[in-house]
């Protein structure tokens, strides 16, 4: 019989090696190597028996199609039953697709799917696989959150060729496997949560989603960093990858797009946690603006752009004297490196020097800002905290702030203005190329070039 053959992958970077090493050479990683075994050898014998393809090779050949004779439908999507969920998804569950959500425990992935799935067992068939938790305590929050429990299909199972079995008795349109982690699969001899045993279990289930046309949801746990645990190899076998974010102290949950196959990435969904459950949140820019009554100094406003709508947002800054030898810079919602670079430049070009002030900047209400259009709204409440002067309540400032000082242009900036005018903002600053063709009823459009004119704007 021949020798089953064995490879080392890396946990963090999927990179394989023959042997086991120490450290992993293309990621750098110590002992993140974890051992799979690969499947046996085909031998002569399948070969002949399913017979050769041209050029000596088995297997049938597939056609080649010319580019432009492929046909651009749209593709068949169906509605999730959440507005803030088929936005994430790109417009709705597509069939077929295979769907990774993850998030810090109690965040609510599981209620989360477990309302999408009794919403769509009303008008199709669904099935909800459960390896984490009993039938009991998954019939338990439903009862507690409301839902329909009469349709949907529920099953207790951790098996993959079980969960694969009852599905093709079943043939429903949705599954859910929560979560891929606990997962296995009897051919392999690793234990559940294993490299070996996500991969081949989600490339098994994967498989299985393209063949039948079933949408499949697999939970994902995340790591201490909060990037989704496993092998980096599972981002690649999904469709859409989502993260599901909030702390045990906020009821607000945002819902963000990772990667997507068939929408725009960086989406996002907005969620409130409710005795009821979920529920979206249709108008998230009212309540990241739920500003204090008693106006104070070192808060600002900004636009930013999240996948396909503009998103109003609070940003807070504090300077206080520092009484360490090294001042702090602690960034909330923000990337920490990029907060020290705008300090550099606030010195440099806008001559004020806060090396000797702890500086300190959140957004409000847990929102994480990726995209640089948050930099001059930064400095301008960071200067107002400093000098102890309020910044207009009714003004929005939006901009890239460059090494040199000048105010860079973002995209979509019409649109970012028209949703401040919405929400009853009459003063913004912005770039200078960004500044409207046309005239912005009710609302006074301060363009800037450079920092300095922005300073002088707000003094």
């Amino acid at each position: 019989m021949a020798k089953s053959k064995t490879a080392f992958v890396c946990n963090e970077c999927g990179s394989d090696y023959a042997k086991w090493q120490g450290q992993c050479n293309d990621c750098g990683a110590w002992n993140t190597l974890s051992e799979v075994r690969l499947g046996g050898p085909t031998g002569g014998g399948a070969a002949s028996r399913g017979g050769k393809a041209r050029g000596g090779f088995a297997g049938s050949v597939s056609e080649a199609r010319l580019l432009g004779d492929i046909d651009l439908a749209e593709l068949p999507r169906f509605s999730s039953g959440a507005e803030e969920f088929d936005r994430v998804l790109g417009g709705g569950l597509v069939p077929g697709s295979a769907i990774l959500v993850g998030g810090n425990p109690g965040a609510g992935k599981s209620t989360l799917l477990l309302q999408t799935m009794c919403h769509l067992a009303a008008s199709m068939d669904a099935l909800y696989i459960t390896g984490e938790e009993s039938l009991q305590q998954v019939a338990m929050r439903a009862r507690r959150l409301g839902l329909a429990t009469d349709r949907l299909r529920l099953m207790a199972e951790t098996s993959v060729e079980a969960i694969i079995a009852a599905a093709e008795t079943h043939r429903p349109r949705v599954l859910v496997v929560d979560s891929i982690q606990v997962v296995h699969s009897d051919d392999l001899s690793s234990a559940p949560g294993s490299v070996s045993q996500v991969r081949e279990c989600a490339a098994f289930l994967t498989r299985y989603a393209k063949r039948s046309g079933t949408v499949l949801f697999l939970v994902g746990h995340v790591t201490k960093d909060g990037s989704l645990a496993g092998p980096k190899v599972l981002e690649h076998m999904i469709d859409c990858s989502i993260l599901l974010e909030g702390g045990h102290d906020s009821r607000f949950r945002t819902l963000r797009g990772q990667k997507n196959r068939f929408g725009a990435v960086n989406e996002l969904g907005v969620f409130a946690m409710t005795e009821q459950g979920l529920r979206e949140v249709r108008n998230p820019s009212a309540i990241f603006l739920d500003r204090s009554s008693e106006p104070a100094s070192g808060s600002a406003v900004m636009v930013v752009w999240e996948g396909t709508r503009p998103l109003l947002v609070e940003i807070q800054a504090l300077v206080d004297a520092s009484a360490l030898g090294n001042p702090r810079r602690v960034a909330v919602g923000l990337e920490q490196n990029r907060l020290a670079m705008l300090l550099a430049v606030l010195h440099r070009h806008g001559g004020l020097q806060v090396g000797d002030q702890d500086v300190f900047a959140n957004v409000v209400g847990g929102v994480k800002v990726l995209e640089t259009s948050a930099d001059l709204a930064l400095l301008l409440a960071i200067v107002s905290s400093f000098r102890d002067r309020q910044l207009p309540r009714d003004m929005v400032i939006f901009g890239e702030v460059g090494l040199s000082g000048e105010i860079r242009p973002v995209p979509s900036g019409q649109e970012r203005l028209s949703e401040a005018a919405k929400h009853g903002f009459r003063r913004a600053i912005v770039p200078k190329a960004n500044a409207p063709r046309g005239e912005i009823r009710g609302m006074q459009v301060i363009a800037v070039s450079r920092l300095e004119e922005a300073l002088a704007a707000v003094e």
